[in-house]
């Protein structure tokens, strides 16, 4: 009822057209920054949640306005981001049609809550990653790790990380962790990769 005028006009611009849900729950990286040699390794990107808002007083900086170099009010958002946790590594090669998965490499302890991002219900089965977790311990399967960083460091030419939320450090019902992959920035691939190595659980 978009032709109603004078005593009930529509509420909401067509602009914003179609208003709806996000399908997932935290927005996707379409491109990660470029490296600065300057710059010491680290992670590009990170998680965090909506704690809630509130306003600041602060000094405006904009020339030409008329409330430059004066104090505004203004709402400001809190972020709570508590410290994410390395769980594997993902190299990739580029080719012709872009990025490919080359090698993943997980870590020899994954927290609960990161397994519980793999099942609808973590009660049935709760099986996700028991046998790679014994390959690590044994005399092969760490030969077979290595190998396989011996081949990231010749052959790759991207290195991510898969990094979870600490649910447990939140106020929140939730249990099950969010994952991303945060691409690693900065040095060599070998540099890169050992200080993914150090910081994997």
């Amino acid at each position: 009822m978009a032709h109603r005028k004078f005593s009930a006009p529509r509420h909401g611009s067509l602009s914003f057209l179609t208003q709806k849900h996000s399908s997932k729950h935290h927005g996707k990286v379409k491109s990660f920054p470029k490296d600065d040699p300057s710059k010491l390794v680290h992670l590009t990107a990170f998680l965090g949640y909506k704690a809630g808002m509130t306003k600041i007083v602060q000094e405006v900086d904009r020339p030409g306005s008329k409330v430059n170099k004066k104090e505004v009010v203004e709402a400001v958002t809190i972020v709570e981001t508590p410290p994410m946790v390395v769980m594997g590594i993902v190299g990739y090669v580029q080719t012709p049609p872009g990025l490919q998965t080359f090698k993943i490499v997980l870590a020899e302890h994954i927290s609960d809550a990161s397994k519980r991002h793999f099942y609808k219900n973590w009660h049935k089965s709760e099986k996700a990653f028991t046998k790679y977790c014994k390959k690590c311990q044994d005399e092969d399967g760490k030969k077979h790790l290595e190998k396989d960083f011996g081949s990231m460091k010749k052959y790759r030419q991207v290195i991510r990380g898969i990094a979870y939320t600490q649910m447990c450090l939140l106020p929140l019902c939730q249990n099950k962790a969010h994952l991303m992959e945060i691409q690693v920035k900065v040095g060599t691939m070998a540099r890169k990769l050992d200080w993914a190595c150090k910081r994997l659980e």
